[in-house]
């Protein structure tokens, strides 16, 4: 059985805000609430989990050494630590 593909971050990220808009109308019936509440929670940790693995990748800068040799650094921001 083939795998399912998995969603984009922004695919989420839409589920997860057509969540929040069915959510704040309160039309839908309490069973489909708490779907959806569950499911939200799914996604947002989901958002959350992306992002942070985004942020380590862009916490490492590549520079080139004097020998011509690519060389990984930790990223500094003034201010943060």
């Amino acid at each position: 059985m083939p795998r399912k593909k998995q969603a984009s971050f922004e695919e989420n990220l839409q589920e997860l805000e057509n969540i929040v808009i069915r959510l704040e109308k309160g039309q839908s019936p309490l069973a489909d609430i708490v779907a959806d509440y569950t499911k939200g929670m799914e996604l947002s940790a989901k958002c959350m989990d992306a992002l942070k693995q985004a942020e380590k990748k862009m916490d490492i800068v590549l520079q080139e050494s004097s020998k011509g040799e690519i060389v990984e650094k930790q990223l500094i921001i003034e201010g943060e630590q």
